[in-house]
């Protein structure tokens, strides 16, 4: 279902190469997408639940998607909501509709950052350069998401399959974590 949703909503930016192409993995750059940082306490999360299209997950660390929508929980009073690109005056409207009455923060940060898809059989060996979390299947499930560094960059990673992340990142961190996983790919390409 999230894999799904993903490729609809994180599609491959128009016209862009891809960043890395192996047989066993790859990345690319995504297109734009709608994101909302939203905070509030348990009142405020359901009203945007409401505003946003479905209740925000509660349960720590993991997304929940709809349709072309997702909602991840970041923090204990802190989402990332995502939406297609085209959607952000829509979504900004109903959300601030049904939080009108409730103590909030919703900002956009569509600009702030970038993503970038990294899929295949060796996706987890090329993220783990960077990132020190067992990403196994078993520590680290489909849906899963997280705050956490590549090397210095903080990123947020998501897990939508078994093999495939989204990996979000300020736009000026995104070439730093992208070049090293590009220049760490050569050795799967010696192997």
């Amino acid at each position: 279902m999230a894999e799904d949703m993903v490729t609809t909503l994180y599609a491959p930016d128009a016209g862009e190469e891809p960043l890395l192409s192996l047989p066993d993995v790859s990345m690319l750059k995504t297109a734009p997408v709608t994101r909302l940082s939203f905070r509030g306490r348990e009142e405020a999360r359901k009203a945007a639940g409401k505003g946003f299209g479905f209740a925000l997950p509660t349960k720590a660390l993991n997304a929940k998607t709809k349709d072309d929508k997702a909602a991840l929980w970041l923090g204990p009073d802190e989402w990332l909501l995502l939406a297609q690109d085209d959607a952000l005056e829509t979504t900004l409207s109903s959300l601030e509709k049904a939080l009108s009455e409730t103590p909030h923060a919703l900002v956009d940060v569509s600009h702030r950052q970038d993503a970038i898809l990294v899929t295949g059989s060796k996706a987890t060996w090329l993220l783990n350069v960077g990132i020190a979390i067992d990403l196994h299947i078993d520590a680290f499930a489909v849906g899963t998401v997280t705050r956490t560094l590549f090397n210095k960059a903080p990123i947020m990673l998501w897990r939508v399959s078994e093999d495939s992340f989204v990996v979000e990142a300020w736009g000026s961190f995104m070439d730093y974590v992208s070049g090293i996983m590009i220049e760490a790919a050569e050795e799967l390409k010696a192997a």
